[in-house]
């Protein structure tokens, strides 16, 4: 296990083991507006290094206001599209399980009793897709813009989703160009493909969510995140504990 604690007044830890193929994150601590974000954003964290599900133990955590539960909705929410990994909580305490299906919880995260039910319910639920994955991490520098199109070009080529590469090349451009811009970061590059799409994500140290910004005029060319917006399928911000990832989703339907 792996504890991760937290510099927060109400003190909250998160351990984190791997089951097989499945994240358990054990959480201890109280649930409240000072540990909200960390929870989520490890929650997300878990997701985004893709197991085939993440189960949340919370038979310690302490949640003072009923209105905290969310923050496993919220978490759901922002991997629901992409990684698309589902997340269960586990709860052996029946009042405690009651009061999160009142919040409204349990109609995006199932709540069970136990960690060996929550795996009862994956191992019936079939294997997940396949998946395949590469990653680099490059440097602060101008460089990495032309180094990531080449990594991309050289992934999907091996992957068989040549028809891809001119969409993901411009895509992953305005993502890598827009950490150099506006961060201090090193870009890491993660490319996905999976049945007939291609995920194509940038990560960061800097927490602020990317954004399309307005044009100055209808006649401006449009360039970086509005390009991204009007080529992929979806797109969207991942919070991490270190910062952001930044992903876009393109299928049949974006190739040239």
């Amino acid at each position: 296990m792996n504890a991760v604690p937290t510099d927060h007044a109400s003190s909250l830890t998160v351990s984190a083991e791997a089951v097989g193929d499945v994240c358990v994150l054990a959480v201890r601590g109280v649930l409240d507006s000072t540990t909200y974000l960390f929870l989520r954003d490890r929650i997300i964290k878990a997701a985004l290094d893709e197991p085939i599900a993440v189960v949340v133990d919370v038979n310690e955590l302490g949640v003072p206001a009923q209105s905290a539960w969310a923050v496993f909705t919220s978490a759901a929410w922002h991997v629901g599209r992409w990684p698309e990994i589902p997340i269960f909580l586990v709860c052996n305490d029946a009042a405690a399980r009651r009061t999160i299906v009142h919040n409204g919880v349990a109609r995006y995260v199932p709540v069970l009793s136990t960690v060996d039910e929550a795996l009862g319910v994956l191992r019936h639920a079939g294997p997940p897709p396949y998946r395949r994955r590469a990653r680099a991490e490059l440097p602060a520098s101008i460089a990495s813009l032309r180094r990531s199109r080449e990594l991309v070009t050289e992934w999907l080529s091996a992957w068989g989703q040549d028809d891809f590469i001119p969409i993901a090349k411009v895509i992953v451009t305005a993502f890598v160009e827009n950490v150099l811009r506006h961060t201090d970061s090193s870009p890491n590059v993660r490319v996905e493909a999976a049945g007939d799409t291609v995920t194509i994500a940038v990560a960061d140290g800097n927490p602020s969510p990317a954004g399309v910004r307005e044009p100055r005029s209808s006649h401006e060319t449009p360039t970086g995140l509005r390009m991204v917006t009007a080529l992929c399928r979806n797109w969207g911000n991942a919070p991490t504990p270190a910062g952001k990832t930044v992903w876009a989703v393109i299928g049949p339907e974006n190739r040239p």
